[in-house]
């Protein structure tokens, strides 16, 4: 039971004065006093009923509220019928202490309310229950991913507690979705992505516009190094205001889901063997039907055992994907790939390519634009790489057949050594950028690009540091306008003439001529190498 349930209808009539954001605390039993210090009587989660008889001035509703939160009060109730309304002292004191603070009106006896709390809250269900999901355990371990829906169930059932399994990404592996906005899944992973990266010690909590959430990591086995494909036990609710018996469900579900994430990754031995396969075949240039064979391997696998709707693998499209990482423990890429891409297809096949990379042949994505697709599979990732870290990634324009892999391999690489050559945590490219000039600016040695780059902008940038004349930002948006002066100045709202005298000075400090084309472009280079 939450404290918003209190008011619920069907509960006694109570008015909330002040904790708004503090409803989703558990309330475990009801406790009514009117002692100055009832602090040792209380063992947290409890609702606190009282007729304010304690209090004879303004400082005692401090020390009150003080006492109770220090003992682990859920809320509380204060009744008007004794001593009126509640003053405002008390409610200052439970909104410093973030304390949900009821009025219980002089015609609701405190019996009533301590009536339908009992009704409502049993320990011992949480205990029973407790006892049940640990037995089940291994029964889930073989059931597959069904089973923790029904674990899932069962809990939201019998002890109203709502609970996901969530991917770093977002993705719903069990639990109600549909009771789970997109936008909270989104907010929710990257709050324990941010966390795990941090080094914070778990529960997670997190604060949304729909409700308190509760996140536990649920770390595999197979995935001890790569915590950017770990599974996330979401919870309503804190639980660290939860009674003992409460947490240890919550950790024996997390530990459940643990155990069904290493079964399913130990039953995708036989996948990463073919993915390494058909990896060595491309890069041995091996005959074509050897590798479509070793593609249709797969295709039969996912269909006889897996469920997946197959298509004959020499009649199938496929996408091949170039990735490196850096600032991820060696090996981390492939399960953080395999764990991202299930978003989009289930038949996906990753070989690990050395210590940091990786290469990924999959059926080609029904959309218009493959690149975008896959940025949108790894961007919520960026949330727990550090400073350091990077997820760099090529994709191919979809191969008709087999044959055709080993030029999708290698437009794949060229792709991503244009998005290594960008600034982001996750970049992807795409076979649209292969004809354009940021290929070459790719090749590009790190020497010479520095060179060129400082040669034509480090005048400019210090000019600006020094008199903050807007000049680099100038030199942009006149390039963007194809030298246009009016749509140049209306875009930077300034006037024109104050346009002429920027690039004015622009040209004296670099002794270019931005009314040549060759000037421009040498400009304009200069800028997306920055």
């Amino acid at each position: 039971m939450r404290v918003r349930d209190l008011l619920a209808p069907g509960a006694p009539p109570l008015r909330l004065l002040t904790g708004e954001d503090e409803l989703d605390r558990q309330v475990t039993g009801v406790m009514t006093t009117d002692l100055q210090d009832p602090g040792r009587y209380l063992h947290g989660g409890e609702l606190v009923l009282t007729g304010m008889l304690w209090r004879t001035e303004a400082a005692d509703s401090e020390r009150f509220v003080r006492t109770i939160v220090a003992g682990g009060a859920a809320a509380l109730g204060a009744g008007e019928a004794e001593v009126g309304p509640v003053p405002a002292d008390l409610a200052d004191a439970c909104r410093r202490h973030r304390l949900p603070l009821l009025v219980v009106p002089d015609d609701i006896a405190f019996g009533a309310v301590t009536e339908y709390v009992g009704r409502q809250v049993s320990a011992d269900r949480a205990a029973d229950l407790a006892a049940l999901v640990d037995r089940h355990r291994l029964l889930v371990s073989a059931a597959g991913a069904g089973g923790l829906d029904a674990v899932l169930d069962l809990l939201g059932g019998d002890l109203d507690l709502d609970c996901w399994v969530l991917t770093p990404t977002g993705r719903v592996v069990a639990g109600p979705a549909d009771r789970l906005p997109t936008a909270d899944r989104d907010q929710l992973s990257r709050a324990h992505l941010a966390a795990q990266r941090q080094r914070r010690r778990p529960p997670h909590r997190v604060r949304l516009a729909t409700g308190t959430y509760s996140l536990l990591p649920a770390a595999a086995e197979t995935t001890h190094e790569a915590p950017l494909a770990d599974w996330i036990l979401a919870v309503a609710g804190d639980v660290t205001e939860w009674t003992p018996k409460r947490q240890q469900l919550a950790d024996n579900l997390a530990r459940l889901v643990a155990a069904e994430r290493t079964r399913r990754d130990e039953g995708g031995r036989l996948r990463r063997r073919i993915a390494d396969e058909v990896l060595a075949l491309l890069q041995q240039d091996a005959d074509p039907a050897e590798i479509g064979r070793a593609l249709q391997a797969s295709t039969t696998m996912a269909t006889r055992y897996e469920g997946s709707a197959g298509t004959a693998a020499d009649s199938q499209q496929w996408l091949v994907l170039s990735a490196d990482a850096t600032g991820l423990p060696d090996g981390a890429l492939r399960p953080v790939l395999e764990e991202a891409l299930a978003g989009a297809t289930d038949r996906a096949l990753v070989a690990a390519l050395g210590a940091t990379g990786a290469v990924v042949v999959l059926p080609a994505l029904d959309v218009a634009v493959p690149a975008d697709a896959v940025r949108a599979l790894l961007a919520p990732l960026e949330a727990g790489l550090g400073s350091e870290g990077r997820i760099t990634v090529g994709v191919c324009a979809p191969a008709a057949e087999s044959g055709g892999l080993r030029g999708a391999l290698e437009e794949a690489r060229h792709a991503r050594r244009i998005a290594a050559a960008r600034v982001g945590r996750v970049c992807v490219a795409g076979p649209e950028e292969l004809a354009s000039h940021v290929l070459l600016l790719a090749a590009v040695p790190d020497e010479v690009r520095r060179a060129f780059r400082s040669r034509l902008l480090d005048k400019v940038i210090a000019y600006d540091l020094e008199h903050q004349a807007d000049l680099v930002r100038t030199l942009e948006a006149f390039l963007r306008s194809d030298g246009s002066w009016t749509r140049c100045a209306a875009q930077l709202h300034v006037h024109v003439n104050t346009l002429r005298y920027r690039i004015g000075r622009i040209e004296e400090l670099t002794g270019r001529d931005l009314s040549r084309l060759e000037d421009r472009v040498d400009f304009y280079l200069a800028l997306e190498l920055a």
